[in-house]
């Protein structure tokens, strides 16, 4: 059966955020009085939810101070970090020739969609998508696994008919639990054996094997 819909992760997949989210982390645990890692060293926090990270971060599951943490995060991130980030080469290509071809194209990031919208809108993706599909300020729906069976009762969408295009597990982990097909990215933040060990589809090296991937399903 054809892909006729395509879902497309945000950090890492599209864009680069990387100074973006670090310094905003970075700036997060300097407010909490936590111990501040390199740039480098936080490069694993790009993808999961920020709670997950600053809960590693922090060494604490205590809620209140990890939605401190979250706030702090964002005092920095909305402001600033949201712009310090970079359009994947090859991304703007690809995304017009899956739209020419009549897929249908949706952001499904675990980012909050106020702030992957303005992101989107700042790369001139925005017509490209139908719907940039995110989690709520507050966390729900940051999970993949969530937002993903969110999309496809949004959208009235056979999961059978879609595929998930991102470059951690979590958005694999995400798909295979929702029984949609994934693709595995390489120019992002997870490396090939973490990609491999979630049984993708298929893992692409470059933006434009995307499109000879779907058409080969089709």
């Amino acid at each position: 059966m054809e892909f006729s819909t395509i879902l497309f992760d945000l950090d890492g997949t599209l864009t680069d955020p990387f100074e973006g989210i670090t310094k905003s982390i970075q700036y997060a645990l300097q407010k909490m009085g936590g111990i501040v890692p390199d740039a480098e060293d936080l490069k694993w926090c790009i993808g999961p939810p920020l709670w997950d990270s600053f809960e590693v971060l922090l060494d604490t599951d205590n809620q209140t101070e990890l939605d401190q943490a979250v706030e702090f995060y964002r005092e920095r991130y909305t402001v600033t970090g949201l712009y310090e980030n970079t359009l994947i080469q090859g991304i703007p290509e690809l995304l017009e020739v899956l739209a020419r071809e009549g897929r249908s194209l949706h952001v499904c990031t675990s980012k909050p969609h106020s702030y992957a919208g303005k992101i989107v809108e700042h790369f001139g993706l925005r017509d490209f998508f139908g719907t940039v599909f995110g989690s709520e300020l507050d966390g729900t729906r940051s999970a993949k696994t969530d937002l993903i069976a969110h999309v496809l009762k949004a959208e009235e969408l056979d999961a059978s008919e879609a595929v998930m295009i991102g470059d951690r597990k979590h958005d694999l982990i995400g798909a295979h639990a929702n029984n949609v097909a994934s693709i595995g990215v390489l120019w992002g933040y997870g490396d090939r054996v973490e990609l491999q060990s979630q049984k993708p589809l298929a893992i692409a090296e470059q933006p434009a094997q995307i499109a000879d991937i779907v058409r080969r399903r089709s």
